[in-house]
């Protein structure tokens, strides 16, 4: 049974973010409100937790997270999520900080440009250099991201395929956006239950963002592109979630292509639930830490 601070959460967004996806003039609003007010920089009390340093690629900052007083013993790359149109946020801290202290990880995070300012060509063009410096073929790498930067780690991952780059060795996706046509008719009908997001304002959102590209691309939507290449990959999603009818598609024309995908999915939990301050989070995180430690040694969990 979800717990009661799940619940509670849920209330708030319903009566928060939810106007952000009700409408494309919502979406837009809300955006022209975070330009005033987000900022990518760590909180203070993460700052202090772990060794933050930053470094600038394609004119966008690159966040470089170590352990403190340990050299690392795993690479990572974190995408964050927000539509493709907000900044990170100080929950992708505190995730991006508990997998650096529990995996001893050195974790790239960039910032990448954001729409509707800039497009998909604009966000590729500086999120593939970093990945190529990141996932370099000389040691393992995992790949991380939430929402729409897990939709973007697979797409990273589909390029780095077809461009003959070498290829991370494990993906965790969290709720991750797989076909962003949305005409799914289970998406349709759960838009009405998720208390967080809407299609009138997701469709926007991938709008402004995919530039000349069609909804259908697979650049665009990976679950309709070439899923035998993917590396082991973790995905969560919530049942409360639009995005989740897609992800139980995504996962099972993955198996059927020949890729090891494993589905974790959260009973009554809403969009990115492991990034919030609850019990259920609790239990993905440490779902994550097993499925990666395991990883290291050449087992599962």
């Amino acid at each position: 049974m979800p717990s009661l601070k799940s619940h509670l959460v849920a209330f708030v967004l319903k009566n928060t973010r939810k106007k952000a996806f009700r409408t494309p003039e919502g979406l837009h609003a809300w955006i022209a409100k975070s330009r005033l007010t987000q900022d990518h920089r760590p909180p203070v009390k993460v700052a202090q937790r772990v060794d933050i340093s930053r470094r600038q690629v394609a004119g966008h900052t690159v966040y470089e997270v170590k352990p403190k007083g340990t050299p690392p013993t795993r690479r990572m790359l974190y995408l964050h999520g927000g539509a493709y149109c907000f900044e990170m946020t100080s929950f992708h801290w505190k995730l991006i900080a508990e997998m650096c202290e529990r995996l001893s990880a050195h974790i790239s995070v960039p910032i990448y440009p954001l729409a509707p300012e800039h497009d998909f060509h604009a966000i590729y063009g500086m999120v593939s250099e970093v990945y190529r410096e990141v996932v370099d073929g000389t040691q393992k790498v995992a790949i991380m991201g939430d929402s729409a930067g897990g939709n973007m780690a697979l797409v990273l991952t589909m390029m780095a395929a077809q461009e003959g780059w070498p290829l991370a060795d494990r993906l965790v996706l969290i709720s991750p956006g797989v076909d962003m046509t949305l005409s799914n008719p289970k998406t349709i009908e759960l838009a009405k239950l998720d208390p967080w997001l809407d299609i009138p304002g997701g469709t926007e959102a991938v709008r402004i963002y995919a530039a000349d590209l069609a909804m259908s691309d697979w650049r665009i939507s990976p679950a309709l592109g070439d899923l035998s290449i993917l590396p082991p990959t973790l995905v969560f999603s919530g049942t409360r979630d639009l995005l989740h009818p897609d992800t139980e598609v995504f996962a099972e024309k993955a198996r059927a292509a020949g890729a090891d995908v494993e589905l974790v999915t959260g009973k009554g939990m809403i969009h990115v639930w492991p990034l919030i301050d609850m019990p259920e989070a609790r239990a993905a995180r440490g779902e994550m830490v097993a499925w990666l430690k395991a990883s290291r040694s050449g087992g599962k969990p």
